[in-house]
């Protein structure tokens, strides 16, 4: 056990190394384009989503990756612009956008990896969108021009970080295999089912999060989705919504806390990025982990774009658990996937 947290500390590191060296080139862009804030939460969260799925990658796998990500995050730039004038419209466009990429599954590791990365950005989007934001800070929002620029930014970032860690550092991951490619005797197959689990979970966290929580409904998709992906079967989806809404909590009382001491501005930043770090070096251990620590640094982050985050954490946590539940429901009775691993039921690096 000592031997795996020194390792994880050691993973941890490199992946925060990659966010801050992604979060300064974007702070320094900020200054110099006259951006809004929102451009460093978009850096940090496509930086700190993208290195776990990088971690292995090769050349040929990386260069995909600085095409595919810049792409996608421009597009997301417009789906977030159509969730905000036109709710219905960019909630059906976002939940067809993570349909497919878990349906291209089907088609190997390769679409696989490209199917990761086309949810990134869309996951990104729910960490702060625009509606979430307070009015005064939803004017001058990062246009989809200057997400593409981060995105190849956080793709740069990862892969240097990761290089020079392979080259002079203590360890090299270990590479996992692709699955053999073989014709899953399920009808529909796995990922026809998860992608369809996916459609019904995320669209009917849409409506109840819009219904229930108003400009809060982010919450309710981003649960819906963390706790569907990667279905090994109804089980997995079960514990991992527990785990998320147990992190949840214990996030919650974090953040109680450091509210009670009243943590502002620069002080505020340093939290945050302390707190991912240390969810980032427990979070092999348990997903619980990762959700207190997330919960937690999302509550320093609004509280710096001036929101009270504490009396909103309530109702996060509502937020959370009807999203989990939509997930659990959606994964036992909709075409449930079989607890043996089928092809395309692969574990998701976001989220």
């Amino acid at each position: 056990m000592t031997v795996k947290l020194i390792r994880n500390a050691y993973e941890a590191g490199l992946t925060m190394t990659a966010v801050l060296l992604s979060w300064g080139a974007a702070l320094a862009l900020e200054g110099t384009a006259g951006l809004h804030t929102d451009v460093l939460v978009l850096a940090v969260a496509l930086t700190l989503t993208l290195a776990s799925t990088q971690r292995t990658a090769d050349t040929r796998r990386r260069l995909i990756s600085l095409v595919l990500l810049p792409a996608t995050a421009a597009v997301s730039i417009f789906v977030g612009r159509l969730l905000a004038s036109h709710y219905a419209t960019g909630a059906a466009v976002y939940t067809a956008g993570m349909a497919l990429a878990i349906w291209i599954r089907r088609y190997g590791p390769a679409a696989t990896k490209a199917g990761t990365l086309i949810a990134l950005p869309l996951v990104a989007l729910l960490v702060v969108p625009g509606p979430a934001l307070p009015r005064e800070a939803q004017s001058g929002l990062v246009t989809w021009g200057w997400s593409a620029l981060i995105g190849a930014m956080a793709c740069g970032s990862v892969w240097l970080v990761q290089s020079l860690g392979d080259r002079f550092g203590p360890w090299r991951p270990d590479p996992a295999p692709d699955p053999p490619s073989r014709r899953s005797r399920l009808n529909p197959r796995p990922s026809t089912r998860m992608a369809l689990q996916m459609v019904a979970g995320i669209a009917t966290a849409f409506v109840l999060g819009n219904l229930l929580f108003d400009d809060h409904w982010p919450w309710v998709v981003l649960t819906a989705y963390v706790a569907a992906s990667g279905n090994r079967g109804r089980t997995d989806v079960l514990r991992k919504g527990i785990e998320r809404l147990a992190g949840a909590c214990a996030g919650t009382l974090l953040a109680a806390g450091v509210a009670a001491v009243g943590a502002t501005g620069h002080t505020a930043v340093a939290l945050m990025f302390a707190t991912l770090a240390v969810a980032l070096w427990l979070r092999p251990l348990s997903y619980a982990y990762w959700a207190a620590g997330m919960t937690c640094a999302l509550s320093l982050l609004l509280g710096y774009f001036g929101q009270d985050a504490a009396s909103l954490l309530p109702t996060r946590l509502e937020g959370i658990a009807v999203g989990a539940v939509l997930s659990v429901v959606s994964a036992w009775w909709l075409l449930p996937v079989p607890k043996r691993r089928e092809p395309g039921a692969t574990r998701p690096a976001v989220a």
